[in-house]
């Protein structure tokens, strides 16, 4: 909210002081010499009458080698010998403006004590400045002084007048953001407000409160409130939505305001993004694409619509909608979304259809500043070199990544190690992976991929050893315990340790379907045929995997289905006639297709 008075916060005082709010009695308001000289000639009438109430200070030489002695000092560092010689002067000459000055030194230097002790002194100098008393309101509620603020608060409440009292309302509520003690700073709220419960802008306030400090029941009173006196409001109808728990409820609130109220693209917005957090994909697509019709060139409307394209196995809508986004970012350079990331997803794409050189084009935009982008960036130009046979060259480019973390240092060793397993060199993989996992042994994501190749490769003690290592640093990491699980299960061993690894693993993640696999998997190994039948089943809806449809073909098979099997290792040789699980599978079983 703008306007009314300002939010001041200590933070935000010391960064302010890099270029003072008001000229201060630095060295050029001393030249100026305002505080002092009575004629000021071309002031206007509200200068005049601040002129006129300061008090008439000869600038004698002492005075002027004090003042200058002091903002020199401050200038070199020094804090406290300036603070507490403009402290003194003001005092001396009751001028507001060397108050003000002390005050802004000790925010300079996060002295809270002292920047309050100034801005009293300010205030009692100037009683009518409303920017002191917005630094003092300020520091009050950083210093957790409300009894202090409240007068305060209440008096500018009645002082505002009906018209302006919601805006103060909101003001308020901003300063006691920042108090330490959230408690206290939620009641003080809450009583300042009392008194105006039925006004629109308070009943919304009380409502976030509630809602804050855990009472819905008031939430949804005071938000029900709110929309009763103002129907049509979208602020209304958003902060029901709010602090309604059942986002059921919450979607069909916000799909009843927007048919009666088309226009409300607030609430457009976040009904889009509700859907987008229930993976209701195609309907928040919709909601975007009314949004941008009724705003084509939206910056964060195209970038939703792209992402909800991608999400929809739409590329070629993505791509159109990202490429505009470009477009529109390099005409206004000066805007605050950076491109980087859109320059990757645009890189996917281009690389999905097999265009490796226009997808590295793409990647050369990214701007070195852009940080992490720039990064991934980085290492996906790598992979791009590899898919187009230079591994050698991949490799060396590798090697001018910089890398100055940890985190980096092996995020770049697993890419170099994803090169390798990708050109089907297993053993260098395992060499590089196995080196980097010693460099890096608290990197989670580092001791998954080499706990997988070194199971590829045979060494099982070693995959183990990593595995465990991932799930006592990463306890969560469902991937491990399935990884692990499976392992065991797939060569037929301690199979009841397996199960209750992946056991563990889908109480983590109940929805992912490799998991499922590894369920089944073990129930075949148990044999339970019938609980393998349906956690395969379940895991091929979900993702027809050709390696799930092996485990599924096999189950079926040793169930007496042997058409349904046969039908199942077609459909899986037509995906990846090389794959190794489906050829084992087959060579154990003395079968041909």
């Amino acid at each position: 909210m703008k306007n009314a008075f300002a939010i001041v916060t200590l933070s935000g005082l010391v960064s302010a002081c890099a270029v003072p709010l008001q000229q201060p009695a630095s060295l050029a308001a001393v030249e100026a010499a305002p505080p002092y000289v009575h004629a000021h000639g071309g002031a206007d009438m509200a200068e005049q009458d601040e002129l006129a109430s300061l008090p008439k200070v000869e600038l004698t030489r002492d005075l002027l080698y004090q003042l200058l002695k002091a903002e020199f000092e401050f200038k070199n560092g020094s804090w406290q010998g300036p603070y507490m010689a403009m402290l003194g002067l003001a005092q001396q000459t009751r001028d507001p403006r060397l108050a003000r000055r002390a005050a802004e030194m000790a925010i300079h230097a996060r002295q809270a004590g002292e920047s309050m002790t100034a801005v009293r002194l300010w205030r009692e100098l100037a009683p009518d400045s409303d920017d002191a008393a917005q630094y003092y309101l300020g520091l009050a509620v950083l210093g957790d002084d409300l009894a202090e603020a409240e007068q305060i608060f209440k008096r500018r409440l009645l002082d505002a007048g009906p018209s302006a009292r919601g805006m103060a309302m909101y003001q308020i509520q901003q300063y006691l953001l920042r108090a330490k003690d959230k408690a206290a700073a939620a009641a003080l709220l809450e009583r300042l407000l009392a008194p105006y419960a039925e006004v629109f802008e308070a009943r919304v306030l009380l409502a976030q409160s509630a809602l804050t400090r855990g009472d819905s029941d008031a939430a949804l009173v005071h938000a029900r409130g709110a929309l009763a006196l103002k129907p049509d409001s979208e602020i209304a109808i958003l902060t029901l939505a709010q602090v309604t728990p059942d986002q059921d409820a919450v979607e069909a609130l916000l799909a009843k305001f927007i048919a009666s109220h088309p226009k409300a693209r607030e609430v457009r917005s976040a009904h889009a993004r509700l859907l987008v957090g229930q993976k209701k994909y195609a309907l928040a697509r919709a909601e975007f694409a009314s949004l941008l019709n009724d705003q084509p060139d939206n910056l964060g409307t195209l970038y939703a619509m792209g992402i909800m394209s991608m999400q929809l196995g739409d590329p070629v809508a993505a791509e159109k909608h990202f490429i505009r986004f470009i477009e529109l970012v390099e005409k206004n350079p000066g805007e605050e979304r950076e491109p980087g990331k859109v320059y990757l997803i645009l890189a996917q794409l281009a690389e999905e259809r097999g265009e490796f050189k226009e997808a590295d084009k793409l990647l050369e935009k990214v701007d070195a500043a852009d940080g992490p982008t720039y990064f991934a960036a980085q290492l996906k130009r790598a992979q791009l070199t590899a898919k187009q046979g230079n591994l050698n060259g991949a490799r060396a480019f590798l090697g001018t990544v910089r890398a100055s973390e940890p985190l980096q240092q092996a995020q770049l060793v697993l890419a170099e190690g994803q090169i390798l397993r990708d050109a089907g060199k297993l053993e260098a993989a395992y060499m590089v992976l196995e080196e980097g996992a010693r460099a890096h042994p608290a990197n989670a994501d580092l001791l998954y991929d080499y706990a997988l190749l070194a199971e590829k490769s045979g060494r099982l003690e070693e995959m183990e050893k990593a595995l465990r290592s991932v799930m006592e640093q990463a306890p969560d990491n469902h991937n491990a315990y399935n990884a692990l699980g499976y392992s065991l299960a797939d060569r037929n061993i301690r199979l009841q340790e397996a199960l209750v690894l992946i056991d563990k693993a889908m109480q983590m993640a109940p929805g992912d379907p490799f998991i499922m696999d590894s369920m089944g998997w073990v129930q075949y190994r148990l044999g339970n045929l019938n609980e393998a039948e349906t956690h395969l089943r379940r895991a091929y809806a979900l993702r027809s995997d050709v390696e799930i449809a092996v485990h599924l073909g096999e189950v079926l098979w040793q169930k007496g289905q042997k058409a349904d099997a046969q039908k199942l290792w077609r459909e899986a040789r037509a995906k990846d006639p090389k794959n190794d699980t489906l050829k084992n599978t087959l060579a154990r079983l003395q079968l041909k297709l």
